[in-house]
């Protein structure tokens, strides 16, 4: 036995002999507590016996008849091996006529005369004494029915008539096993062979079925030419009968083999150790299958239990063993044997009663760490008996861990299925029992998984370029990733072509080496995560080799080839190329092309031409290169297949014809000595063809020929051979000259005023002497009626093809004067042409006016401005103006029209509604009617604001209202009508900004229920465009929130209707402002501040009333008395004296309705006591736009102006009188 170890050697090698160690062995192992003991284990010693010595008497057999070779080898341990050879070692071959059989022995069906030899030899190998052994050789000699005819006859006389029967066919016969039916017994888990050869003529075919079922599928095979039917790990559902079929043309031979699987025994339940505390109670189960079925034994220490030292604490039940109230005593190792006939199971199983406080086996303060999403395993290893019971805490206060959350295995690990960032933290587990208690603390860490954010893709590359592959990844901040590339799960070869970068691999210069799959793997502590592509390397194929002509004919050959490498990329044809090498050289033509998949063609050739063919591949990365030429193949000459083609006979000059052709290319000459037979001849004359060889050229020109006359003509290819076919005949007709004379009676008749009809006679066919190709027109706009201007005259010419003697004239313009004239044509050209026509065309509608411009919008009035028509096409007459209110519905309000003087280019509308939608529609008029209109839409803003009002006086040139809207407009609601556009269009579109705001509007047609929106931006600017929906079907949308003094783009658009937007729009919105301008006049702050100013002032008008009572003077007396004048000074009617300034007078420059000049002076004589002289003037009173007076005095009682004077507000001294 080895030191410390339960092996047993047993060495022969120096000496001794295994007879003497033949026999059965077994272990045990003993201590205090037990005995244990092993399975019985059998040592036997090889065995490689000699062959016996025996006569072999030489096999004679008649052709057809069957044979069986014994080999009866000599009984070994373990047997051996078996095999038929010859005398030169090789193996005698074997098939569906010859096998060997499981006993060894050599069967034929039938023997041929091919199997007489004196060398069938049968080999025994021995493989664990690694020794061969070789019976004798047999001698098989087959007799055919020929020659032993031929024997038979020559020892008989003549008269003796004997013959032996030709060989027969025979139905199968079988050689093994014999009989009709037969037994196999085979062991569960075993591999089931059966066996069936049978004799016969012709050999028979062999089939296995089972009776009554399938055989099992996945465990069933053929072997020995299905002679043997294998089953492997054969269970007891394989037992049944087993037929084998033999069959051949004459009949058919079967057997029944009866297979009973029998079964060693096998464990059900192993019985199991027990580790058991002092009064408790347990079990050992030892459970067992077999065929037939077990018998159960038990045994104690190696011991049968029924002589072992008695426990009171155990009870044997069959397979079972109850222990109840177990004490340390009751410590043991009990044997479980069970066994039938077949084999026997011996399971050893300790009972171990114990009494340990809990210990917890982990180390303490572990760390573990984990990837998120993943399970989390925290190891709690412990031991104790009686068996500890182990509780798991989280944190230093935690609570007991329960729910479906956690999974607690036996063996005390704690399990997170699914670990969050959450579960990151202390665990405490503790083990108590009866005997004590223990805990230990384990860390969890939970990290954020790696991840492949950027996986790599599927690359096709050509060859020689470049690819990249992407690895980008994401990874917890506390682990460090590595990054590995692979080739087809293999190390990146070690070329600098490989660049690994951070997040990438380069591949530069691709070959078709690189082609393969590439795999990024990124690898941490924790994790790992891959992710592959594959790489296509493409490129154009290699050309095609081996090029081979086969099948030569006269007019055809065969070529064949072998395709070069496809480089990934399917050969989708074949592109097949000749070379003349007889004509030309070094030039190689196209020929046909076929398809990818066909490697032979057979191709047409032509008469006297030296073949070379050549092969071009293609696929979808492009052409191959030419593969090397064929063999050259020159064809043997003949006569010309073919004439040229294209004749024609066309005169260059009136008294010649010039025939010309394509000639033959040089293949098509079939021969040498090519040449042309023109022939020609004056048609609808009886006159003999004319007829001359010229050498290979195109062109013949026959001269002396009359003016325009048609001719027969033919071209005829011949050769040193002969002539070609005969030739079709072709007209051609002698040169042109031009027309004589001109079309006469030319008429002209004006349809209207875009439209004439212009008609001829024709001319005589004599006088065209020519082709007749028609007529040309020239036409050309002498002036225009309604501008007397002058301008380049531009002829037009239309061209009447054939003899017709009318022509339509389109595309005039109206009101005008025109001239045309005919001329005919033929192929020389144009003949003269016919006296100048005048005619006229009347007036017509006009054409759209040339814009139409909406400007300055304001609460109630638009500003229209418009170009007259670019082409009047008469007189103006008057333009008309209508226009009609659109609701939020897209509804149209009622239509209001105005007629408009044609000399008139600009229009005021007022008293319009605010914060309205207007569509207005404009066209001129002649005295035929209105031309074609053009529409705008504008709307009037809703409030003032950012707008400043014209000042006082604006407009005067243009003082009267041009058109006012009825006042009902703004009270009645008017009644709508639904307009159905006939096309989707949005046109007109039209802005009016403010400072952050613009107000958008359209006119669009089409469809209803359209949803619209709007796009903006900054114009110039690359960014993209900002989108507002519009709310329902409106046909305006304020844009907020713009930045003043900033120049925007516009576009609207309709959802559903794909790419469909209005032309842009450009608009700037107005400066920045300080404030918002409001009227101040209504303003609370403002009327009291006005209030107060008023009583101050009538304050004072009574302190100098009252002063100037008492005799005081008023300052402006004061100056006159310091410069009286006596000539001018009033005097008192009742006593002469200069009196003062009274009440009246006083008052005299205030009294109501005075105005000031229209050139903002007061007049000395009116007043020299005014405000004027305390003031700054008119413009400096109170605010600048007047907005103090005109609350206070101009709106009570405004009066119309008179004459040139304005209609400025009151003085500030009226104002006040006025107020008081």
């Amino acid at each position: 036995m080895k030191p410390n170890s339960g092996t047993l050697v047993i060495n022969i090698m120096n000496g001794g002999k295994a007879e003497a160690y033949e026999g059965v062995y077994q272990c045990t192992a003993r201590n205090e507590r037990g005995a244990a003991i092993s399975n019985n284990i059998v040592i036997r010693p090889s065995r490689s016996p000699l062959w016996t010595k025996e006569k072999l008497e030489p096999n004679q057999v008649r052709e057809g008849d069957s044979l069986v070779l014994h080999c009866r080898p000599p009984v070994g341990l373990p047997p051996p091996i078996i095999f038929w050879m010859d005398n030169a070692f090789q193996r005698l071959p074997q098939s569906e006529r010859v096998s060997q059989g499981l006993n060894g022995d050599l069967y034929f069906s039938n023997v041929q005369p091919e199997d007489t030899r004196e060398d069938y030899i049968c080999y025994a190998r021995f493989n664990h004494t690694q020794t061969i052994q070789q019976k004798q050789p047999i001698s098989v000699k087959v007799f055919s029915m020929d020659s032993l005819n031929d024997t038979i006859a020559a020892n008989l006389s003549d008269t003796d008539i004997y013959g032996a029967k030709p060989v027969t066919e025979r139905q199968p016969v079988l050689l093994t096993p014999t009989g009709s039916t037969s037994t196999k017994v085979e062991l569960r888990g075993n591999v089931l062979l059966l066996e069936c050869i049978a004799a016969g003529l012709p050999t028979p075919v062999i089939r296995w079925i089972k009776e009554g079922g399938e055989l099992p599928a996945n465990r069933t095979f053929f072997e020995n030419f299905k002679k043997t039917l294998k089953i492997i790990d054969v269970s007891e559902a394989d037992s049944g009968n087993y037929k084998c079929i033999a069959r051949n043309i004459l009949g058919s031979a079967h057997h029944v083999i009866s297979v009973t699987v029998k079964a060693a025994p096998y464990w059900i339940t192993a019985p199991r150790n027990l580790v058991l505390s002092p009064g408790e109670d347990g079990t050992l189960i030892c459970r067992a299958n077999g065929n037939p079925k077990p018998n159960i034994s038990w045994l104690a220490n190696g011991v049968p239990i029924a002589i072992a030292p008695e426990d009171p604490s155990r009870k044997v039940d069959g397979d079972t063993i109850i222990f109840s109230h177990v004490q340390e005593r009751s410590s043991a190792v009990y044997q479980c044997n069970a066994s039938n006939e077949y084999g026997y199971l011996l399971a050893n199983a300790f009972v171990n009663v114990l009494a340990e406080p809990p210990r917890i086996l982990t180390s303490a303060n572990k760390l573990y760490q984990v990837i998120s999403d993943s399970p989390a395993l925290l190891d709690c290893a412990y031991f104790g008996s009686p068996k500890p019971e182990i509780e798991w805490f989280k944190g230093v206060k935690g609570s007991i861990l329960r729910g479906n959350e956690y999974i607690f295995h036996d063996n005390g690990t704690l399990e997170i299925p699914v670990a969050q960032k959450d579960s990151t933290g202390t665990y405490t587990c503790v083990a108590r029992n009866e005997l004590g208690k223990i805990q230990n603390e384990v860390q969890l860490e939970v990290k954020d998984p790696t991840m492949i954010i950027k996986q790599p893709e599927y690359k096709v590359v050509q060859r020689y370029g470049q690819v990249s592959f992407e690895c980008i990844i994401k990874h917890d901040s506390t682990l460090l990733p590595t990054v590995i590339w692979l080739k087809d799960n293999d190390e990146l070869p070690d070329d600098e072509r490989f660049l690994v970068g951070k997040d990438n691999l380069t591949i530069m210069n691709v070959t078709d080496r690189d082609d393969g799959t590439y795999t990024c793997i990124v690898n941490t502590t924790l994790d790992s995560v891959s992710a592959s592509a594959v790489l296509t390397v493409v490129a154009r194929p290699n050309p095609p080799f081996d090029l081979e002509l086969t099948g030569q004919l006269e007019r055809s050959v065969e070529l064949s080839w072998i395709p070069g490498d496809e480089n990934n990329s399917p050969i989708t044809n074949f592109v097949i190329e000749y070379e003349d090498g007889l004509h030309e050289p070094g030039v190689w033509h196209y020929q046909t092309e076929v398809p990818g998949t066909q490697t032979t063609v057979q191709l047409k050739l032509s008469p006297y031409v030296n073949y070379s063919f050549r092969v071009i591949a293609v696929n979808e990365i492009g052409r191959s290169q030419p593969s090397e030429p064929s063999e050259q193949y020159l064809t043997k000459s003949a006569n010309p297949d073919e004439n040229p083609s294209n004749v024609q006979g066309i005169g260059s000059e009136p008294d010649n014809l010039v025939i010309t052709w394509e000639s033959l290319k040089g293949f098509q000459s079939n021969g040498p000595g090519l040449q042309y037979k023109v022939s020609w001849r004056q048609k609808d004359v009886d006159d003999e063809w004319t007829s001359v060889i010229v050498a290979n050229v195109s062109k013949y020109i026959v001269s002396g020929t009359p003016t325009f006359v048609p001719y027969e003509i033919k071209v005829q290819a011949l050769n040193d051979l002969g002539y070609a076919p005969e030739p079709s005949e072709v007209i051609g007709h002698s040169g042109e000259d031009l027309p004589m004379v001109a079309p006469g009676n030319v008429q002209v008749h004006v349809v209207n005023s875009t439209l004439a009809k212009v008609h001829w006679d024709p001319v005589p066919l004599k006088t065209v002497r020519g082709h007749l190709q028609g007529y040309k027109v020239y036409y050309w706009k002498v002036q225009s009626l309604s501008r007397r201007s002058r301008r380049h005259v531009e002829k037009k010419i239309l061209t009447f093809r054939g003899n017709k003697t009318f022509g339509m004239l389109p595309g005039l313009e109206p009101y005008s004067s025109y001239k045309l004239n005919v001329r005919v044509v033929n192929g020389k050209g144009e003949g003269p042409a016919s006296p100048d026509k005048v005619f006229k065309t009347p007036e017509g509608v006009p054409s759209s006016p040339s814009f139409l411009k909406i400007t300055n919008p304001t609460l109630d009035s638009l500003t229209l401005e418009w170009g007259s028509p670019t082409h009047p096409n008469g007189v103006l007459t008057s333009y008309i103006l209508k226009f009609q209110p659109i609701n939020n519905t897209h509804e149209l309000g009622p239509l209001v029209e105005i007629r408009i003087p044609a000399n008139e280019s600009s229009l005021i509308l007022k008293n319009l509604n605010y914060s309205t939608r207007y569509k207005f529609y404009f066209n001129a008029q002649t005295s035929v009617g209105s031309g074609s209109q053009i529409t705008e839409e504008a709307v009037t803003i809703m409030d003032e604001a950012g707008i400043l009002r014209p000042a006082v006086g604006a407009g005067k040139g243009y003082s009267e209202t041009l058109f006012a809207t009825s006042p009902v407009m703004h009270t009645v609601r008017p009644t709508f009508y639904k307009v159905q556009p006939l096309y989707p269009r949005i046109r007109n579109v039209t802005t009016a900004a403010a400072e952050t705001y613009a107000n958008i509007s359209w006119e669009y047609e089409g469809p209803d229920h359209a949803n619209f929106y709007v796009e903006y931006g900054v114009a110039g600017s690359k960014e993209d465009w900002k989108k507002e929906i519009v709310n329902g079907s409106r046909s305006f949308f304020v844009l907020k929130g713009l930045t003043p003094g900033t120049a925007y783009k516009v576009r609207v658009g309709a959802e559903g209707l794909s790419g469909f937007r209005s032309s842009e729009d450009v608009f700037e919105t107005g400066p920045a402002m300080a404030s918002r301008q409001v009227d101040i006049a209504t303003q609370g702050w403002f009327i009291g501040l006005m209030c107060a100013v008023a009583l101050l002032i009538l304050i004072l008008l009574i302190v100098c009333f009252i002063r100037r009572n008492k005799g005081g003077k008023y300052p402006v007396k004061e100056k006159e008395d310091a410069h009286a004048d006596p000539e001018i000074q009033p005097m008192k009617e009742d006593d002469g004296t200069f009196g003062e300034y009274s009440d009246a007078e006083d008052h005299k420059p205030l009294k109501k309705g005075s105005r000031t000049p229209s050139d903002r002076t007061v007049k000395k004589e009116d007043s020299d006591d005014s405000l004027v002289d305390y003031g700054e003037g008119v413009n400096g009173q109170f605010n600048e736009d007047g907005s103090f007076i005109g609350q206070y005095s101009g709106k009570k009682e405004k009066e119309p102006a008179e004459g040139n004077e304005s209609s400025e507000a009151p003085s500030p001294v009226n104002a006040m009188n006025s107020f008081v």
